[in-house]
């Protein structure tokens, strides 16, 4: 008997992170994203986020791979909701994403990251979360790059 454990915070955001998610309808594209995900085998915890992109708190089955995970939602949910009724103005996702494993432990804490959303970005922009995101998982940051599609 194999036992394995492959939890993650994962964060995208909107194509050239356009605030076109709007709070009336963000509760149809997150159960969306949890239909999808659940489809997958894979267990969420909490997905939230804001109009320009979001967090999703999953644990991954042994037989799918953090990048299958993230092209299978992206690509789900891009053709579902771009240029649809409830958000007009989506065009779907960036390219990149952050996968940041976790550690069960740390799953509450992500939790309630991700239900904070809306005040932490009372005071913070999105670019400088993500990037201190990133960089708090030792992951270095390429600047010519950054949050360019």
């Amino acid at each position: 008997m194999s036992y394995t454990q492959s939890l993650f915070h994962v964060v995208f955001r909107t194509k050239d992170s356009q605030c076109n998610i709007n709070f009336d309808n963000e509760r149809i594209l997150y159960h969306y994203i949890y239909s999808t995900s659940t489809n997958l085998g894979c267990h969420v915890y909490r997905i939230g986020g804001m109009p320009d992109h979001i967090h999703i708190c999953v644990g991954l089955p042994s037989s799918l791979s953090i990048a299958q995970y993230v092209e299978a939602v992206k690509v789900s949910s891009s053709k579902r909701f771009s240029n649809s009724e409830e958000f007009p103005h989506f065009r779907g996702w960036s390219t990149g994403y952050a996968a940041l494993s976790l550690s069960y432990e740390a799953v509450p804490n992500v939790i309630e990251y991700i239900k904070g959303q809306k005040t932490h970005h009372e005071s913070i922009a999105f670019r400088h979360e993500y990037h201190k995101l990133i960089e708090s998982a030792g992951i270095n940051i390429n600047e010519e790059f950054f949050l360019k599609d």
